[in-house]
């Protein structure tokens, strides 16, 4: 993949920024206490942590089996004072039992972490709806919201399905999860992410990629998990959608980069990736 060069980052005072997580998928070779200091070196406030694969075989850290990966974890955020934006992933199928998230909650309770990426794979709309519902419910007491992501593969392909979903299960800690690549590739609009609800948008997820979509799912799936563009370097409308996110939530930077990290190590492209955001966040407030 063909990566211009970074942009020259912004002064710290020339705009007031939000808050920056450093996500997983960005450096999913690094551990969680790893990822946890790099994100400090390079300035984040910030991390995601992938707990669950995304896909079976996928690359994941359970810290709900690794009281010493946890405990360090925690040492790592207590040191340099980073918190837990979210944890990644849960996929809600049909032969899914919410009763097998509780050590996940826990854990999640013990990072202070704020938020859960859920995925969408149960064909059948209404089992899936009643599940993230009960999904929902058992998160809240751990002070956890649960904010579905919609990607074009999954059962909410697009940002009016995810949206649907939402306000019909109608729990308190429910969310739409926007993230930017997702929110081009199924042809979303920035009228229908107008209509939601402002607190149903508790994060969302800053890449960039080539204006021309993948004609298959699986380039499509190929692109989102190992083939990203930094903010600002891509054919993605990212000022008119930052505009249209609410401002004072967490932006997290997911730029998997699988051909640069070969030549790249991980500091270097997080660092890389919040300079591009920044500098998108500044652009989209010039002149509004």
């Amino acid at each position: 993949m063909s990566v211009a060069a970074p942009q020259t980052p912004l002064a710290p005072d020339e705009v007031i920024m939000p808050s920056f997580s450093l996500a997983a998928l960005t450096v999913l070779e690094l551990a969680p206490p790893a990822l946890i200091d790099v994100a400090a070196a390079c300035g984040y406030q910030q991390v995601g942590l992938r707990l669950l694969p995304a896909m079976q075989g996928g690359v994941a850290y359970p810290l709900m089996e690794d009281e010493a990966g946890l405990k360090e974890t925690l040492a790592r955020l207590d040191a340099t004072g980073i918190t837990v934006a979210d944890l990644e992933v849960v996929a809600l199928r049909p032969e899914t039992e919410i009763a097998a998230f509780s050590a996940f909650f826990e854990t999640g309770a013990r990072l202070g972490a704020k938020h859960i990426l859920v995925a969408a794979y149960d064909p059948d709309l209404g089992r899936l709806r009643d599940r993230y519902a009960a999904f929902c419910e058992a998160a809240a007491p751990y002070g956890l919201s649960a904010d579905l992501e919609f990607m074009p593969w999954t059962s909410a392909p697009d940002l009016a399905t995810a949206s649907s979903i939402v306000a019909q299960v109608d729990q308190p800690n429910a969310g739409v999860l926007v993230d930017a690549l997702h929110f081009d590739r199924s042809r979303s609009s920035i009228d229908e992410l107008a209509r939601v609800p402002a607190h149903r948008l508790h994060y969302w997820q800053m890449c960039d990629a080539p204006a021309e979509r993948p004609t298959t799912t699986e380039a499509m799936i190929h692109a989102a998990r190992h083939a990203r563009m930094f903010p600002g370097e891509g054919g993605i409308d990212l000022v008119s959608l930052t505009r249209a996110m609410p401002a004072d939530i967490t932006v997290s930077i997911e730029v998997p980069t699988a051909e640069l990290a070969k030549t790249m190590d991980a500091k270097a492209r997080a660092q890389r990736a919040l300079i591009a955001a920044r500098n998108v966040i500044a652009g989209s407030r010039d002149g509004a």
